[in-house]
């Protein structure tokens, strides 16, 4: 079973992990085992910079493209509990003119 504790890395880390599998040739698992840390970890990073680069999958967002989305759908969930109130005070309203 996995901990609940979760690894912290800073981005500085982060850049130089990437840095070191572009310029060594390694693979990112060898690069890994040697700072050990998680190759996926270290995957999903490198995955990440590619894309941010412009080299990533076609469709794959980039880290911008992701907290603008993180924003909008925090912003669009915001909105529709405000819809919702609105709607009830409507209704309540209406009610209340019908007496």
């Amino acid at each position: 079973m996995g901990s609940k504790y979760t690894k912290r890395y800073t981005e500085e880390f982060k850049r130089d992990a990437i840095a070191l599998v572009d310029s060594t040739g390694k693979t990112v698992t060898a690069v890994a085992r040697e700072l050990g840390i998680s190759s996926e970890s270290l995957r999903g990073w490198y995955r990440q910079a590619k894309a941010d680069r412009g080299e990533g999958a076609p469709g794959e967002l980039t880290s911008a493209e992701r907290e603008e989305l993180k924003r909008l759908r925090r912003q669009n969930a915001e909105q529709a509990k405000t819809i919702e109130v609105l709607r009830k005070a409507a209704v309540f309203f209406a009610k209340e003119s019908d007496r």
